[in-house]
């Protein structure tokens, strides 16, 4: 696909509308304005070793556009704090593969209690470690480190351009984590660098021992501030008018968890995955 220098709208596919057309409201001017897209991030976005699964999700994750107005490009360098199974290393990776460095961080399982998480952390790393052995053409370059939650240490201070985080500050929060993390993005990120933050919506302010998955904005603005960072543009690239956030099973009960009787598939995939607030931070 050819880059242009249009609005993300410009670029979706139909059937991409058709499935996300609500979560297109982005102001058209100020720190909130949408960049153009780059041709480099979205040949990663369109490149070959992507998973087929992961590319179905793009309709909702819109992975080109976040990309952009996080300021992600070739000669970055780029840390994604506890990447899963590794859907945006498919893109980070090749992206930063000729220029820049892609590192995911994970949760060093020997720094968490013995039993199902430390097997859960454990499984997590060495699937992604495979999956960039796998395929050294696209992940040769990128690096897996493990850090403690409890005191996070991502890299040496001021080494980064770049923090990645997708749909992590609700675990943090309720583990009692998040102004640990923060603080250690604020340490790695070099002056001027880039915190960007995808979480998943609530409706406003959440207590501490809330378990739906869902944060309040103004409290991931506020974790943010309190580490120093100040609040460089918003978008509505990832929202969602259509997640009524009230389920019984919390955020887990919509895509891709899809948590529920299989008799509510219909309904639960109408409304897809969640409303995600989107943040860009520097420090």
């Amino acid at each position: 696909m050819k880059a242009r220098s249009l609005s993300c709208a410009c670029l979706f596919t139909a059937s991409t509308l058709l499935l996300a057309a609500p979560a297109l409201a982005i102001k058209p001017a100020g720190p909130n304005a949408q960049p153009a897209i780059t041709a480099a991030v979205q040949a990663a976005v369109d490149g070959k070793g992507r998973t087929p699964d992961n590319v179905k999700r793009d309709a909702y994750r819109h992975p080109a556009q976040t990309l952009s107005f996080f300021g992600v490009e070739p000669g970055k360098s780029v840390i994604e704090i506890t990447p899963g199974s590794g859907w945006y290393s498919e893109i980070l990776a090749p992206l930063l593969h000729d220029n820049g460095h892609y590192i995911a961080a994970v949760v060093d399982p020997m720094a968490v209690p013995e039993g199902r998480a430390r097997d859960y952390q454990a499984r997590g790393k060495e699937g992604l470690e495979k999956k960039f052995a796998a395929n050294p053409a696209l992940y040769g370059k990128a690096r897996v480190v493990a850090f403690d939650p409890a005191a996070p240490q991502f890299g040496a201070d001021g080494s980064v351009d770049t923090v990645l985080t997708f749909r992590n500050v609700h675990n943090w929060r309720t583990a009692d984590q998040a102004e640990g993390m923060f603080k250690g993005f604020y340490r790695v990120l070099k002056p001027g660098g880039v915190l960007g933050v995808v979480e998943h919506r609530a409706k406003t302010d959440v207590p501490a021992d809330d378990k739906s998955g869902y944060v309040g904005q103004a409290q991931v603005i506020a974790m943010a501030e309190a580490a120093g960072f100040k609040l460089a543009g918003s978008s509505e690239i990832n929202a969602n008018p259509r997640d009524t956030k009230d389920y019984p099973g919390g955020v887990w009960t919509l895509p891709p968890s899809n948590n529920h009787d299989k008799a509510d598939d219909a309904k639960y995939k109408a409304i897809g995955e969640s409303d995600r607030m989107t943040l860009r931070f520097v420090k």
